[in-house]
């Protein structure tokens, strides 16, 4: 989740940066590759530690979700052109941020269920 809010704030700070877009997003563009490749592995640990089918599943669409980002982004870019940008491609990168948001609450619910997992076993009553 840390990382997730990290590509928030980094997202914020390259659509305020006074340098070129190209420039100020690719921290990023950067961090996103990153989050790809860590919930892959990510769900690839929990499936070879036999984590309930949930989580495993959940981890991958997070992973999903992730590479939406970037599909989301070509087909903006392809919508753009080269005459600059367009109403069409703006509002289909606006899914970008609804997708980011996605990503946040899944991840929300993978910790909550991990959280329960790893917490005190609840104690069984005895029939006497």
């Amino acid at each position: 989740m840390v990382v997730i809010v990290t590509q928030f704030f980094l997202a914020a700070s390259g659509a305020f940066s006074t340098a070129a877009n190209d420039e100020s997003f690719q921290p990023h563009r950067a961090l996103g590759g990153g989050i790809v490749l860590i919930t892959v592995l990510v769900t690839v640990v929990a499936a070879m530690a036999r984590m309930p089918g949930r989580l495993i599943g959940m981890s991958g669409l997070v992973a999903g979700l992730a590479v939406v980002q970037f599909v989301i982004k070509a087909i903006a870019t392809a919508l753009d052109g080269a005459g600059g940008s367009t109403t069409a491609g703006e509002l289909v990168f606006g899914l970008h941020a609804v997708n980011g948001l996605a990503i946040v609450a899944v991840t929300g619910m993978i910790i909550r269920q991990s959280g329960r997992l790893s917490g005190p076993a609840t104690p069984t009553r005895q029939v006497p």
